[in-house]
């Protein structure tokens, strides 16, 4: 037998053993365990003990599908990305970006996809320490398409009402609390805006939970 066809074929038998382990440990995972899974990645990240992974091997072992058991929804600041941070590899997790970690349509699609076809089981609303974005709406920004997307924070910031003074993004203390409510009304958006992931979430197929990453020490803080 030709030796291609042979290495040809144990490849091929390999991701089909793989993609069918993959799905019976995604169908496995509950909600409380993805959280647990996001949990320790981090507390691996934030300790320097990152898995090692064979990347390339796993960029093979699912070409032929994927059964991610997460979905980030995280700002674009380049030093929150999820897959590190969390310290997940190929194919584990569903990465949303977008400055400040907002909601709109095209995001609650993506989630229900996630969640209802391809069987994630949780969704976190991920913001981050300093944030640019929140400082941009803590001082009422305006430029070109950004003045629309910071629109969308403001409410956010009216909703901050412990400070009285120095509302803007000088204020540290002020931009973190408002970063928090950011993230909640973000939470709060996907159920009322989404029908579908309401009811997977009142049926416990999935959790919805808010946190913070300290860009500082790398820790991510669920919120209760």
């Amino acid at each position: 037998m030709n030796n291609q066809y042979v290495f040809s074929l144990h490849c091929t038998t390999k991701k089909h053993w793989y993609e069918d382990i993959n799905e019976r440990r995604s169908e496995a995972i509950t909600p409380a365990m993805a959280l647990n899974l996001l949990e320790e990645g981090n507390k691996r990240f934030v300790n320097n003990l990152k898995i090692n992974r064979n990347l390339l091997q796993q960029a093979n072992e699912t070409s032929d599908g994927q059964h991610p058991f997460a979905i980030i929804l995280s700002c674009i600041d380049s030093r929150t990305s999820a897959e590190l941070i969390f310290d997940q590899g190929l194919g584990d997790i569903f990465s949303v970006r977008i400055a400040g970690n907002i909601i709109n349509e095209d995001i609650l699609g993506s989630m229900e996809f996630g969640c209802k076809l391809a069987g994630a089981k949780i969704i976190v609303v991920l913001g981050h320490t300093r944030c640019g974005a929140i400082k941009g709406a803590c001082d009422h920004v305006e430029m070109g398409n950004l003045t629309s997307l910071l629109t969308k924070i403001r409410p956010a910031v009216d909703d901050e009402h412990t400070t009285k003074e120095n509302r803007n993004s000088q204020n540290g203390e002020f931009v973190e609390k408002v970063s928090a409510i950011n993230v909640n009304r973000s939470v709060k958006s996907i159920t009322e805006r989404s029908p579908i992931l309401k009811e997977m979430l009142e049926n416990n197929q999935i959790s919805i939970v808010g946190a913070n990453h300290d860009i500082t020490t790398g820790r991510v803080t669920f919120y209760p």
